[in-house]
């Protein structure tokens, strides 16, 4: 029995596609868009006519992780999926996404392209409960410079005038004694900076000079064989915030992905910056609020947080390392939150991301005091 007309419209793949939910692009060898359903014209807020004329590239930030996840299935011809892929732009808003990219059989080249748009209710989530493990650390950290390094000095002082009337044996205990407190006061003198109130100097902070300090340094030790790839953009503005405070961050980040990496051939640390839309927080006593849109991500290809930690993982003391003090990256948080920033993780085996958010060097911005910036969220 022929097939009716009516028939083969129903079979048409544009209706197919354009019944889906979820934005749907079609790309072909060059990453020209060919077609776009009404759910990814709404998402880009563009019209077919208007997307059709464009490039992936045109519609993506600067270095997303869709453009690889495109060459590769052009290339091998298989389905990839990425999760948590930040979308977000000027024009856009914020935007996060699950992605998979798909290969047209009938079509050399050809890729689909899906977007499973994700809330943001979560991310926001951790990101103000980083800010209060941090804040939390400070108020330990004065507790303790006055409630124990006292005592253990007390203490240190009383074993080194037991160590000069007991036997050689004895004065092995008292030497031990005395290495204890030290190590006790060591770890205290590490918490001391999270009770540092005092506002940061800040300026216009070039972020690729600091990554790049970073780079160099861990390259010359701690990260001589692993490999690093920079996907920066170039047009970004400068950060508004303290040069050596930032190195101090990036490098702790960056130390931590080369030791997570530790002994793989194939281990590799890729530094990202990017232009997003951002959060905004409110600022004490006016109606502005602070935008935050430049993104700095450190990412290793390690084997991931564990998982019963990743809640924690900005907390003191929580650390997977059998020789850590589990207090770097719970500084990383102070830092970042001091500078009126964010910083989050995602991790997954062979796939972990540290991405901090850091407000513009403006006029507008040089006003705020750093005593307002700590007290929002």
């Amino acid at each position: 029995m022929p097939e009716t007309a009516e028939k083969r419209s129903m079979l048409d793949p544009s209706l197919v596609l354009g019944a889906i939910p979820n934005p749907i692009l079609v790309l072909d060898g060059t990453g020209d868009i060919g077609y776009a359903n009404p759910a990814a014209e709404q998402f880009f807020d563009s019209g077919q006519a208007v997307l059709s004329r464009q490039n992936i590239r045109d519609v993506v930030p600067f270095g997303s992780p869709i453009l690889e996840l495109v060459s590769q299935v052009q290339r091998d011809r298989y389905v990839v999926s990425e999760y948590d892929v930040d979308l977000g732009s000027p024009r856009l808003g914020e935007r996060l996404v699950d992605v998979q990219v798909s290969p047209v059989p009938e079509k050399e080249d050809f890729v689909i392209l899906r977007l499973d748009e994700r809330s943001m209710a979560a991310k926001i989530d951790r990101q103000l409960t980083h800010r209060g493990a941090a804040r939390s650390v400070t108020g330990m950290a004065a507790i303790l410079a006055h409630e124990v390094k006292n005592p253990l000095s007390g203490i240190r002082g009383a074993a080194q005038l037991l160590e000069a009337s007991v036997s050689q044996a004895d004065r092995e205990l008292t030497r031990l004694i005395c290495d204890e407190a030290d190590r006790i006061c060591a770890l205290v003198d590490g918490m001391e900076v999270f009770s540092d109130k005092r506002p940061i100097e800040r300026g216009p902070v070039n972020i690729h000079q600091v990554l790049e300090h970073v780079r160099r340094v861990a390259q010359a030790g701690f990260g001589k064989n692993v490999r690093f790839i920079e996907r920066y953009d170039p047009s970004l503005p400068p950060v508004y915030g303290n040069r050596d405070q930032l190195v101090q961050v990036f490098l702790n980040l960056v130390k931590n992905a080369a030791e997570a990496i530790d002994g793989d051939p194939g281990g590799e640390i890729i530094l990202t910056t990017a232009y997003r839309h951002g959060v905004r927080l409110a600022v004490r006593g006016s109606r502005d609020r602070l935008h935050l849109p430049l993104e700095v991500t450190v990412q290793d290809n390690g084997p991931g947080v564990p998982e019963d930690i990743r809640p924690y993982l900005f907390d003191a003391f929580v650390t997977t390392k059998p020789q850590g003090s589990g207090l770097g990256l719970a500084l990383v948080a102070k830092i970042i939150g001091d500078h009126g920033g964010v910083i989050e993780c995602d991790s997954r085996p062979r796939r972990t991301v540290f991405s901090a958010r850091l407000p513009v060097h403006t006029t507008a911005v040089d006003a705020i005091t750093a005593d307002e910036i700590g007290e929002q969220a």
